[in-house]
């Protein structure tokens, strides 16, 4: 559809709203690469399927998307939900890298350098965790009538000491 085709107007925001006169129904959502990077953002902050619907807006309508509807249209940036984070650390490197070297600037330079130390502190993080992990030894588990063995044992333990004190109450009186 054309823009002559619907009238729009702008909300609050500067987004267009389109007015359907004599057409039935929603028009169908369309992408947007700014809807795009808006989704892939949110990913990177861990928000849920559910709160990224209500903040994607359709420019055309100007409503909020359905969770299915983000499925549909989102699917390549939904399925890289775990590596989102990493690619927005990494761009942020990327683009103060370019400040600081290219540019020089200062500021720059020291957000790099606070980038640079997070991840060595991360890193550093993840090698100690790796050590930590490969300490401590899996018990064995025991099969069914080994924990029944047990069980027998126990409640035949806590019995023999009830009768014990049983007979040491009913000497005393």
């Amino acid at each position: 559809m054309s823009d002559d085709e619907n009238s729009y107007e702008v909300d609050l925001w500067g987004n267009r709203i389109f007015s359907r006169k004599g057409k039935r129904g929603r028009p169908p959502f369309e992408r947007t690469e700014e809807n795009a990077r808006k989704v892939s953002m949110l990913l990177a902050m861990g928000w849920s399927n559910s709160r990224i619907a209500r903040c994607v807006v359709d420019p055309r309508t100007g409503k909020h998307i359905s969770e299915p509807t983000l499925k549909r249209y989102f699917r390549p940036e939904l399925q890289e939900r775990d590596f989102q984070r990493d690619r927005l650390v990494a761009r942020q490197l990327e683009v103060a890298a370019t400040a600081a070297f290219d540019g020089g600037n200062v500021g720059a330079m020291r957000f790099l350098q606070t980038l640079v130390e997070k991840n060595d502190t991360m890193r550093a993080e993840e090698r100690m965790g790796r050590l930590d992990r490969e300490e401590p030894k899996k018990e064995e588990r025991l099969g069914k009538k080994q924990t029944d063995a047990l069980a027998a044992e126990e409640a035949d333990a806590l019995l023999m000491a009830e009768l014990e004190q049983e007979a040491i109450s009913g000497k005393r009186h």
